[in-house]
């Protein structure tokens, strides 16, 4: 499991008004991107390389 300690969560800035529905990413930790479910904070997070999570995004813009 990664160490998230400093990380700090961000949502994403077309994140409507929907009361907190929302994924949160934080990518301000060296070589880790973590994304969690704003319903849940203290809930799991899913930790990328920031390579894949480039990748990620990428496609699903697509």
């Amino acid at each position: 499991m990664a160490d998230l300690t400093g990380v700090r969560w961000r949502k994403s800035t077309r994140s409507g008004s929907n009361g907190g529905d929302c994924v949160e990413v934080a990518d301000n930790l060296p070589g880790l991107v973590a994304v969690r479910d704003s319903k849940d904070p203290a809930g799991p997070a899913l930790t990328f390389t920031p390579a894949a999570w480039i990748r990620f995004v990428q496609s699903a813009r697509h």
